[in-house]
């Protein structure tokens, strides 16, 4: 248990469960998304996501589903991750139903952002603007 590949296995299977469990609430329905990106403390490009969607009793869920690293923030690199990520838990991109991202030009750009390369394959995937500061 001490081996740091055992904790590694151990926390990916943890995290493979959870989102396991999530992906049953969320029962193959319509989903929107929340993404940032930043720099972790290694200079590494990374991606958070977070899945928000109305489970069966019609309550509101948004659940963090991953942090995932990235070549670079462009935004065809963070839309390729994306649509891997939702590929790789049987989600498709013609579920998104929001977008929410803060006002990075690479996420909200009207012609070549984020949000827009996702809006052109999903139009019902409305874009919200993240009010939050950082």
């Amino acid at each position: 248990m001490c081996s740091p590949f055992i904790q590694k296995d151990i926390v990916d299977s943890c995290a493979n469960e959870t989102i396991k469990s999530i992906l049953e609430d969320l029962d193959g329905d319509y989903f929107g998304i929340l993404v940032d990106e930043s720099k972790d403390i290694s200079h590494k490009e990374q991606m958070t996501l977070v899945l928000r969607y109305v489970n069966k009793e019609g309550e509101v869920i948004e659940r963090f589903v991953g942090i995932v690293h990235v070549s670079d923030t462009s935004a065809c690199s963070l839309k390729e991750a994306i649509y891997s990520f939702l590929s790789g838990h049987s989600l498709s991109p013609s579920q998104i139903r929001g977008q929410g991202y803060d006002g990075a030009s690479n996420m909200q750009g009207h012609l070549n952002g984020l949000k827009t390369l996702i809006l052109n394959e999903t139009p019902s995937a409305y874009c919200l603007h993240c009010f939050a500061s950082g």
